[in-house]
């Protein structure tokens, strides 16, 4: 076995802790070192090749600083790069095929965006060794008889260009000056802006500065920018991020549509609808967030996301997940069931306008044990609507019957510094002292499942964006409440934080007779969740108009209807799948006005 050990440097604290984990370590008491902590660097090292993988250290750590990792010997020999000692260690690497879009899914903080940043060749991968200068003549040699090997003896060489879309698109702002259309004319080298424009809806951002662009606006457009650049590669970096269904969609479009028919095409994302239709094949990457990543061998796409739902890769006989993740092949089912349940909420016919938008809500109930979706495109009213509900601001027509009722509301935008405490460990303490918050279950599930208890050291005003909505999430949770009103969670969080999120919700409503609203974009989460839908129509920044609650199967049908996309079910995980236009499905479930179930369909049809 190789042994892997990291000691996340952010959270080790030798002078609060006393350095439990060099005084209980049983091979220093044997007189060697298998782990210390030197003067000069003032954290906990550990020596790999003393160090026996007895995991006392990582029991006393009182910081969940360290971890080691048992893996197998042979997997050592495809090593691509380390970050240094005791740092996040990177096994393979997803291989760029010809032609082909490859899609990349996995967990946050397990090696994307690094792999993304060796392909593109933005940094030179050290092999796994620290103690001499990385150099692509070593990395060629490193995967010679491979399909990289040949690909990074053209990158090193020059012969090929790769254009790479960044993950945080916020740092364009920064980087990025003058008007969208200007910059666009300026890089447009295929001659093709006059069709982007169209195929991305961006003619509306044209005269704007790109300082001034809101986060969707900003993914548009560097989209579009990176499929304006003539290359030989093209790397998308969570290009959904930011978009609401409409322009998901859209995007996923001109990405297929405009990457050159012989160019090389690599996306990682974590909605997997998108990577469903964007994508031809699909490396999967596990491991331990922080720790260490590992990349499968390529699957089809409708295979691998199979695979990486199922928790079991055939092709490493290895498995990622201890549970698979199964959807309801029943819907109909659902619906049925909700309908028998009691009454819990009823709010009338309301409207309110806001900034020149002006919004219009059906009369809606609300059952017990129900989570509620809430799905639309950006702009169409229905953060305004999760407002009225928790009493934010106030209808102009109609009243909120809710007045008294206990309300947990999670915004769509979070600020750490709204909170009453300073710590992620003081506000932990503070939630998880009664109710389900201070069972067993809450803490495996939803802090343990978040990795907030690796937070505690940290102040809650610098958490990254991820990192703040799960928080957020969980301590609207743990609020003893009967209604809660989640609004955008799945923002910043990967599949698998998606998915627990999900459980947590249908757990905690279910457990304790509540109620849920559930506004997102990701129609997977939606689908998961949700036992009904209210939907969200009209002109985004005019009008909107809510449709609902409605079963999942007539809401979801509303929404595509207008988006012209039609779904089907998978035939093993029961999960949503976008069918590709005009194809044989797309039209015959266009030409029944069955925009979103059907009986699920083999492989092949996609």
């Amino acid at each position: 076995m190789v042994r892997v050990a990291t000691v996340e440097r952010d959270l080790c604290n030798p002078r609060k802790c006393q350095l439990e984990c060099v005084r209980f370590c049983p091979i220093n008491r044997t007189g060697k070192k298998a782990i210390e902590v030197p003067q000069d660097l003032g954290k906990a090292v550990i020596y790999e090749e003393v160090c026996v993988g007895c995991g006392i250290c990582v029991k006393k750590c009182p910081f969940h600083a360290i971890t080691v990792v048992n893996l197998p010997d042979e997997l050592e020999k495809y090593v691509v790069h380390r970050y240094g000692p005791n740092a996040f260690k990177l096994y393979g690497l997803p291989v760029p095929q010809e032609g082909r879009v490859v899609g990349v899914i996995g967990r946050n903080g397990i090696g994307k965006t690094t792999a993304l940043r060796i392909l593109a060749g933005e940094m030179v991968p050290n092999l796994g060794d620290l103690g001499s200068e990385p150099s692509w003549d070593e990395v060629i040699k490193f995967f010679k008889g491979s399909e990289l090997h040949n690909y990074f003896h053209r990158l090193a060489n020059g012969r090929i260009r790769v254009v790479h879309k960044i993950q945080h698109v916020d740092a364009v702002r920064v980087y990025v000056k003058g008007y969208v259309g200007e910059v666009l004319k300026r890089i447009d080298e295929r001659g093709i802006l006059g069709e982007l424009k169209k195929a991305l809806d961006i003619e509306p951002l044209l005269d704007k500065r790109v300082p001034t662009l809101s986060g969707g606006e900003l993914q548009k457009v560097t989209v579009a920018a990176a499929l304006l650049r003539a290359a030989d590669v093209y790397m998308f970096d969570e290009p959904a991020s930011y978009l609401d269904v409409r322009e998901r969609l859209r995007v996923s479009r001109a990405i297929r549509r405009y990457v050159p028919s012989g160019a090389y095409a690599i996306v990682v994302e974590h909605d997997l609808t998108v990577v469903d239709y964007i994508a031809d094949l699909v490396s999967i990457v596990y491991g331990e967030p922080g720790v260490y990543g590992v990349y499968s061998k390529l699957y089809s796409v409708g295979s691998g996301v199979n695979h990486f739902l199922g928790g079991y890769l055939p092709a490493e006989n290895m498995r990622i997940r201890s549970e698979p993740v199964v959807f309801n092949m029943r819907p109909e089912q659902r619906a049925i069931e909700v309908e028998q349940r009691q009454v819990y909420l009823v709010w009338p016919e309301m409207s309110k306008s806001l900034d020149g938008f002006t919004l219009s809500i059906d009369q809606g109930e609300i059952r017990v044990g129900e989570v509620v979706g809430i799905v639309g495109p950006n702009g169409i009213g229905k953060t305004t609507f999760a407002r009225l509900i928790v009493g934010e601001i106030e209808p102009d027509s109609g009243y909120v019957p809710f007045r008294g009722l206990r309300i947990s509301y999670k915004p769509q935008y979070i600020k750490g510094e709204e909170y009453p405490w300073e710590y992620v460990g003081e506000a932990l303490e503070s939630i998880t002292k009664e109710g389900i918050a201070s069972s067993e279950w809450f803490a495996d599930e939803v802090v343990r499942k978040f990795k907030l208890h690796k937070l505690k050291e940290k102040r809650i005003g610098e958490l990254s964006g991820g990192e703040l909505q799960k928080f957020s999430i969980a301590v609207a949770l743990a609020r003893d409440a009967e209604l809660y009103v989640l609004d955008e969670p799945s923002a910043f969080l990967d599949v698998d934080e998606r998915l627990a999120v999900a459980r947590a919700v249908r757990k905690i409503i279910e457990g304790r007779r509540a109620a849920c609203l559930v506004v997102d974009h990701d129609l997977m989460l939606i689908d998961y969740i949700s036992d009904r839908l209210i939907v969200f129509s009209g002109e985004p920044g005019v009008r909107g108009r809510s449709f609902g609650p409605v079963d999942v199967r007539r809401g979801m049908n509303s929404l595509l209807r207008e988006l012209e996309v039609t779904f089907r079910r998978d035939v093993r995980t029961g999960r949503p799948r976008i069918n590709k236009p005009d194809s044989y499905l797309d039209r015959y479930l266009k030409s029944v006005g069955e925009y979103y179930y059907t009986k699920p369909m083999e492989e092949g049809e996609r």
